[in-house]
């Protein structure tokens, strides 16, 4: 008699896999206050435990990779696993056309939703931020889309790989001016250059590009072009091609002085992300496996994909701000590995009533993410158990109490707010 994962498995009979909503909203719950909560822990009575948790949910400042650095990539990873099952069907129903509209129709919504969350018109120019983390979303879904609909699936590898290896390319061996966009090293330049009130001008804490006509943006240029000497294969902060590129021809303001973390060059590998989740997609999707050997491929080629990310990372390093392509890989490898445990937990043991919060998140997770940004779900919480709520619970309970409560209360009003929303069949379709 075979088990229940021997049996081939394409899709849900709503034509969603409920693991996947699980997963997206697992990923979203870290980002909506889930991290000050564990922060607030950490506050409160210190120990290994608590420290090595609150130290994985921060980013590492450059090179390497903790947990926190997964949230943004699987994200796209997930879009990516997503497009099979609607695209697919926008394929049947409308053709390739059809589908290549809707793509683009999605794409465009999310680079307007993603301005709007960077503060929109709020600011006069320069000082408003072009790029951020849903315009990233939104044109690595473009991207992966249009290839997902006009290439088969050994095309579809050839073009990832392409776009890694020639990413790779690019930030190895094309030559770039020998300096660094940092504030200490610019400031440094002009002092030696002799220009001691230039140098005056590179505060910490001041952000050049935001500055209308501002001294400090004409003076970095300035010393940027005076540059002669050229390198390559240079990948630290404020030295590399694809910062050197922000700073040229970014408009607006750069979230990091100079350059974007979510940068021109750096979307060329985003796409790359969203067709590994493509390639998880296809095979869950598919009705030529069980549920056993999807899971084996899937978790062997997680495994696979961050064991070839670090290897790569010797040469090419495992940095999130340039989404690096050994950094797809890493990412890429630890969502797979996060897909496949979530599918064998909710599709195959169908242990599902631990993760309804998270479906409740994840099919609303957009709208979510922008309620965070326009009402902040910390500062509502704030107005209730702020001021002498939170000071009671710091004295009479312990240090780091107070932090906790608003950020437990945070978290449920963004978790309340999704469940709402679910029980009233309210869903954001981009």
């Amino acid at each position: 008699m075979s088990s229940v994962a021997d049996q081939p498995r394409s899709e849900t009979s709503s034509g969603r896999l409920l693991s996947l909503d699980a997963l997206r909203g697992f990923d979203m719950f870290w980002i909506i206050g889930a991290g000050s909560f564990v922060d607030g822990l950490d506050r409160m009575g210190r120990n290994s435990v608590t420290e090595f948790l609150a130290t994985q949910l921060s980013h590492v400042d450059w090179a390497g990779f903790r947990f926190y650095d997964l949230i943004f990539p699987m994200f796209v990873f997930i879009a990516g696993v997503s497009s099979v099952w609607s695209l697919t069907k926008e394929m049947e129903r409308h053709g390739r056309v059809g589908a290549a509209q809707r793509v683009i129709r999605r794409g465009i919504l999310l680079l307007i939703f993603g301005f709007i969350y960077s503060g929109g018109f709020v600011n006069e120019w320069p000082n408003i931020r072009v790029l951020g983390v849903l315009q990233r979303i939104g044109f690595a879904y473009m991207g992966a889309g249009l290839v997902f609909l006009f290439f088969g699936p050994r095309a579809r590898v050839a073009i990832c790989a392409g776009l890694l290896v020639g990413y790779w390319g690019l930030m190895s061996f094309v030559p770039i001016r020998d300096i660094q966009l940092d504030h200490a090293v610019l400031a440094k330049r002009a002092a030696d250059a002799g220009d001691v009130g230039g140098a005056a001008l590179f505060k910490a804490g001041v952000n050049p590009s935001s500055l209308k006509d501002g001294p400090a943006w004409a003076l970095a240029n300035r010393l940027f072009d005076a540059t002669t000497n050229r390198i390559s294969g240079k990948f630290e902060k404020g030295l590399n091609l694809s910062n050197h590129t922000d700073f040229k021809y970014l408009p607006g303001k750069r979230y990091d002085n100079y350059y974007d973390p979510e940068g021109l060059l750096s979307t060329i590998p985003a796409v790359g992300t969203c067709l590994l989740g493509m390639f998880a997609g296809m095979l869950l999707r598919s009705g030529r496996y069980c549920d056993r050997w999807k899971l084996i491929y899937l978790a062997s080629a997680g495994v696979l994909s961050v064991l070839l990310g670090f290897a790569w990372g010797l040469q090419f390093p495992v940095i999130k701000k340039l989404w690096t392509s050994s950094f797809v890989l890493v990412a890429g490898g630890y969502s797979a590995l996060l897909l496949a445990t979530f599918y064998w937990i909710v599709e195959v043991r169908q242990w599902r009533g631990w993760c309804q919060p998270f479906v409740w998140i994840g099919m609303n997770s957009i709208t979510v993410y922008m309620a965070n940004n326009i009402i902040g779900f910390r500062k509502l919480a704030e107005r209730l158990v702020g001021g002498d709520v939170r000071t009671a619970f710091e004295v009479h309970i312990a240090k780091g109490a107070g932090d906790l409560l608003i950020a437990f209360t945070g978290l449920g009003f963004g978790i309340l707010l999704c469940w709402f929303l679910n029980r009233k069949k309210i869903y954001l379709r981009l």
